[in-house]
Formats: structure tokens, C-alpha cells, sequence
């Protein structure tokens, strides 16, 4: 394929001559002798199979295809350019840091081996973890407090101006201790929560409406009984020690359920499904060390995404 022959010093040899209209001039810009300079414009026509300088009395002049070259030949050597600076900026050490808002549904999942394979990379970089409400978290994004929310996508009217890339997509748990009274109700009954201490998202929370509109098809409503609270600390912790129901996200609990130290009640709950990833500002291009750590979320995301539905 030609465009696997053609070198980068072809296309800086052919944009210098296009920009001074002379060999000479090009050449001496470039450092290089002008039969050097010659010679790689004749290896570029000859690949091309086009003459893209008209060489005159007059002196030199872009053909049409010359012209149709010399744009995307500059915007090639542009990105280039562009990609070597962004190495630059990654490696410069002692001075970068990332501040990434965290919701609670990746804080126990996605982030930890995320943030492992971000430092494979050997960047010295701070990164500035921080949790709290979505909309706390979304506010502070849109200023430039933060550079990157993670996780589940917030209601449209707060996404002004912001940018969400999908992830994966995990539903709603609810969860309790082993040995619970619910896990023994042969058929289970959802109605029997409302007999117990309710676990419930804060209304700040993403998951609070998802919720309610569960419970409200299931004919259950807002639990009478009910703590709301978004820290999954002492979720965790609270449910240990009593018999609560947690109504959380899955990916919250989920390494607790596979080890058998939570149990799931046996309810469907994939009408509950939301979209996980990254939210950044729209008008606002990725820092290089920014879009290093996305790719490490990435990653560790599709690794562990389908455990979360």
C-alpha cells in the first residue's frame, strides 16, 4: 500500500518546498541539501503516481494534485506533531493531577483496577479521588473542578454541556445478610420488606427515581421504614450487623455477594438497567494523563462490565 512507503521526511520535504516555493530555501530550513530534497520529492511523485510541483521558469508551483495533497500531507503532520507533544506533556513528571469524581458504583468496582493499571504506565501523576452526590459531583465537573465524573449517567437536564461515554450498563440489588428471615420465605413476597429497616438511595442519588418507580410497579411504594443514605461504608458495615434490606447498585456489592458475604433477594430487577462510564465537559479536550487514566477504566471496565447487568 503506498501510504505504508511514504516516510514522514517525504511529507516534510514536500510541505517545506510548497511553503517556500524553492528547493533551496526548503532545504536549508530543513538542514538537508537540495539534491536530498529533490530526491524525496521525485520518491513522493513517483509512489504517488502524480507530479504534484510544476517546476518553471518561473519557479515551483503546486499542480491540482499537489494542491489536494499538500492538505491532508499538513494535517498528517500535524497530528504527528500533536501526538509527540502529548507524549511529552504525559511523561512530565512531579507536576500533573487528575481530579475524578467517583460515584459509589465504581468507587468498589471499576476505580481500584483502574487505577493499578494507570500506574503500570510509570506517569507520576496525583490523582485526586473524590465522592459525593452526582449532582455535587457534576457541578464541580462543569467549573473545572474535576476533570472526569465516573459513573452511571446522570438525569438529561443535568448533562448540559457535558459528555457521557457508555461503559457498561448494571442494574439495581437489593441486598441483605446470609441467614436473613426474607432468604427463607418460600414463594418470596417483595411486600415483606416493608416489615424490616429499608436501605434507600438518597434523592441526590442517580438511582433514588430508578428505584421508587420499581417499587411503586411492584406495589410496594417508598418503604415506612427507611434510612437513606449513599455511603456504601456504612451499608456494608450496617447490614452486617442487622437485618436492613439494602437497595444499592450491584456493582457496590458485588465482590460481597460473590463471596457469599451478601445475599441477593430473588427479585428481577433488570427494568433497572442504567448506562456506567464517563462523563467530561463537552467543550473541553482530555488532557493526555486524563485520557491515559479513561483508557485504564476502559479497560478494567470491559474486563468486568458483564458481571454488572
Amino acid at each position: 500500500m503506498i501510504e505504508n512507503r511514504i516516510k514522514f521526511r517525504h511529507l516534510q520535504c514536500f510541505i517545506e518546498v510548497a511553503r517556500q516555493n524553492s528547493v533551496s530555501r526548503a532545504a536549508d530550513v530543513l538542514s538537508l541539501t537540495q539534491p536530498a530534497v529533490s530526491k524525496k520529492l521525485k520518491e513522493l511523485e513517483a509512489m504517488l503516481e502524480v507530479q504534484l510541483l510544476d517546476r518553471s521558469k518561473k519557479g515551483l508551483e503546486l499542480t491540482q494534485y499537489g494542491e489536494l495533497f499538500l492538505k491532508y500531507a499538513g494535517a498528517s503532520v500535524s497530528a504527528l506533531r500533536e501526538g509527540t507533544d502529548s507524549i511529552i506533556q504525559a511523561q512530565m513528571k512531579g507536576s500533573l493531577r487528575i481530579s475524578v469524581g467517583v460515584l459509589p458504583t465504581v468507587a468498589a468496582s471499576v476505580l481500584p483496577g483502574a487505577v493499578s493499571h494507570f500506574r503500570q504506565s510509570g506517569m507520576e501523576v496525583t490523582l485526586n479521588l473524590s465522592s459525593g452526590p452526582n449532582t455535587l459531583l457534576l457541578s464541580e465537573l462543569r467549573v473545572g473542578e474535576l476533570d472526569l465524573v465516573v459513573g452511571r449517567l446522570a438525569e438529561p437536564e443535568l448533562m448540559t454541556g457535558l459528555s457521557f461515554q457508555h461503559l457498561y450498563s448494571e442494574r439495581i440489588t437489593f441486598v441483605v445478610r446470609p441467614g436473613h428471615p426474607l432468604l427463607r420465605n418460600q414463594p418470596f413476597n417483595i411486600q415483606d420488606i416493608r416489615h424490616f429497616n429499608v436501605l434507600f438511595p438518597t434523592k441526590e442519588s442517580i438511582i433514588a427515581a430508578s428505584a421508587e418507580r420499581f417499587l411503586l410497579s411492584r406495589g410496594v411504594g417508598l418503604p415506612p421504614d427507611r434510612t437513606e443514605t449513599i455511603s456504601d461504608s456504612f451499608g456494608k458495615e450496617y447490614l452486617r450487623q442487622t437485618d436492613a434490606v439494602w437497595i444499592i447498585s450491584r456493582g457496590v456489592v458485588a465482590r460481597e455477594i460473590e463471596e457469599g458475604e451478601m445475599m441477593e433477594l430473588p427479585l428481577d430487577t433488570r427494568e433497572t438497567l442504567g448506562p456506567v462510564g464517563l462523563t467530561t465537559r463537552a467543550d473541553t479536550l482530555p488532557t493526555p494523563a486524563v485520557q491515559m487514566f479513561m483508557n485504564s477504566i476502559r479497560s478494567t471496565a470491559a474486563a468486568i462490565g458483564n458481571k454488572m447487568g
